[in-house]
């Protein structure tokens, strides 16, 4: 059992056990039990009432958040011709054909955080799935990363896009921000990610789609929110 924090131990005495707290109350104790120096992720932790063994019942997906998350992301792109130029022109990171392809797999090159890939590309790409996969870093048409429109792609992440893929238990995690955010900033963004979710609830789920829903920022302790608050 890891030791907890004096920090964490002071920041927990200021969140009541066993409490949902209304959506405007998580968001302000989020930034009042903040225990780092930096700007720290605020993140937002959703259990949903879902059987991961099921394929139909896989939650995974993308949205442009409404404030962006304050996070820059490199952007790597996989394309010909064009398409190519075009993502040159939308400010992409890195752009290039095979050649970049190979420069992940014989050099261990992973100096992005994102790719995106014209569907032409893919073949070459699969041949590194086994790389890419574990490190979330596979293009995916359901994330808007395998694209033939590489210029709306790019704007999207910039304007903050956030992934989302549920873990075995059934669990998001996404980011919505960071604390800097002014709080009407960070409550919008949670909204957009809740009705996100609830929009794309999978047909074979009965009763209760989301569970629970909890607030925190980095290294800081959980906040429950009330998911009526939530329209829930």
């Amino acid at each position: 059992m890891r030791k907890l924090g004096k920090k964490y131990v002071e920041a927990s005495k200021k969140i009541e056990k066993n409490k949902s707290y209304q959506l405007e109350e998580a968001v302000k104790l989020a930034k009042e039990t903040s225990i780092t120096k930096f700007d720290s992720s605020v993140e937002l932790a959703v259990k949903l009432n879902i059987d991961t063994k099921k394929a139909d019942q896989q939650m995974r997906g993308s949205l442009v958040l409404p404030n962006g998350n304050g996070k820059t992301k490199k952007i790597l792109v996989l394309a010909k011709g064009a398409a190519a130029e075009a993502a040159r022109k939308a400010g992409a990171d890195f752009v290039g054909e095979t050649e970049m392809i190979e420069k992940i797999e014989k050099e261990n090159w992973f100096d992005f955080d994102v790719i995106i890939a014209t569907p032409d590309m893919m073949p070459q790409l699969g041949k590194i799935g086994k790389v890419l996969g574990p490190k979330g870093l596979m293009p995916n048409p359901k994330l808007g990363t395998v694209t033939t429109n590489v210029k709306e792609a790019i704007a999207n992440i910039q304007k903050g896009m956030v992934e989302y893929k549920n873990d075995s238990y059934g669990n998001l995690h996404l980011s919505v921000g960071k604390l800097s955010f002014s709080e009407d900033k960070l409550e919008e963004n949670i909204r957009a990610i809740v009705a996100e979710i609830v929009k794309n609830k999978p047909t074979g789920v009965k009763g209760t789609f989301i569970k629970n829903v909890s607030l925190s920022s980095t290294m800081s302790p959980g906040i429950k929110i009330d998911r009526s608050s939530l329209g829930l």
